[in-house]
């Protein structure tokens, strides 16, 4: 599982923390009304790059988001994975500066880019 692909698996699903899953509740949540309206996209991407005004289903993603990271999102479910690609693709065709911003901070370092770049692409995932 692409680190990105783990990254936005959460971005917009919103998990919550759980002890062998994370929360299905957002998982009928519309990926395409959040990509598609500029103002609901940008309150998640500023909860998440700059701490601000963060829903509680927001809150709970950025406090998530670094087990997500560091176990390829093995807590998500395969609905996620598949909603995680599709941010993915829409960040790094439509949205590729924000994508870097939440890259550099969320694995300033390379590590994750590294780790699942392999998986990415299998997933037609490119970064």
């Amino acid at each position: 599982m692409s680190r990105t692909i783990a990254f936005f698996c959460l971005f917009v699903v919103a998990c919550a923390y759980a002890t062998s899953t994370y929360t299905t509740q957002y998982d009928n949540i519309d990926l395409d009304e959040i990509l598609n309206n500029d103002r609901i996209y940008k309150k998640y991407f500023d909860c998440l790059a700059h701490n601000i005004k963060c829903t509680p289903d927001g809150k709970q993603l950025r406090d998530i988001l670094p087990d997500a990271l560091k176990t390829a999102c093995s807590k998500c479910s395969e609905k996620q994975k598949k909603g995680s690609e599709k941010v993915i693709k829409f960040m790094l065709e439509k949205k590729r500066a924000d994508f870097d911003v939440l890259e550099s901070q969320f694995d300033p370092t390379g590590i994750y880019r590294k780790k699942y770049a392999e998986e990415a692409k299998k997933h037609g995932v490119h970064i």
